[in-house]
């Protein structure tokens, strides 16, 4: 079944998300009123898109990853993610086209670590160009590829980015490492 575009903006939301959203965040984030929007999570939640683990909150699950195209992954796929990388492998920035910092994240930790010193023009260039989406698509993680496309498509800049982003990759390193039950990276 297709969804509308508003319940995919929604579960766009919600992926975002670390936590659980009350229906009130969701509808502020998306602009759009709240009775829409809970209209909209009454039938996500019928869907099995959308779980309300306790009331008044929502979450995205596995069925509402699989409507944006994310595929739950395995122990084995989350260790490879978060994988040392080799350096011919590994992402580096750059401020513009041919003009490397020489600055390379070899894991999405290392990537973690790195975006708070990078200078905000060169977190714009890469999200402009698809380049962050791109690097997490090469190391088989489809869901921070959507998340990052998901950032990109609302056009945020700034320091708003940086720590957008950054939380997203910090949230992400700590869900596989949880997921391979490994307590560093």
């Amino acid at each position: 079944m297709s969804l509308s575009p508003v319940k995919i903006e929604i579960l766009e939301t919600m992926l975002l998300s670390a936590k659980p959203m009350k229906p009130a965040e969701i509808a502020i984030e998306n602009s759009k009123e709240f009775s829409s929007t809970m209209m909209h999570l009454i039938w996500l939640t019928r869907g099995g898109y959308v779980n309300s683990p306790q009331k008044g909150l929502y979450t995205l699950t596995n069925e509402g990853k699989k409507a944006l195209g994310i595929q739950p992954i395995t122990k084995e796929t989350a260790k490879t993610i978060i994988a040392y990388t080799p350096h011919d492998k590994a992402f580096e920035f750059y401020v513009d086209v041919d003009k490397p910092l020489h600055i390379h994240a070899h894991s999405l930790q290392d990537f973690a670590n790195k975006l708070p010193k990078v200078d905000l023009k060169t977190i714009e260039f890469h999200m402009d160009r698809g380049d962050f989406e791109a690097w997490f698509k090469c190391l088989g993680d489809q869901e921070l590829a959507k998340k990052t496309a998901t950032i990109k498509e609302r056009k945020i800049t700034g320091e708003p980015l940086r720590l957008l982003l950054h939380n997203t990759v910090e949230q992400r390193c700590q869900d596989l490492m949880k997921l391979t039950e490994q307590t560093t990276p």
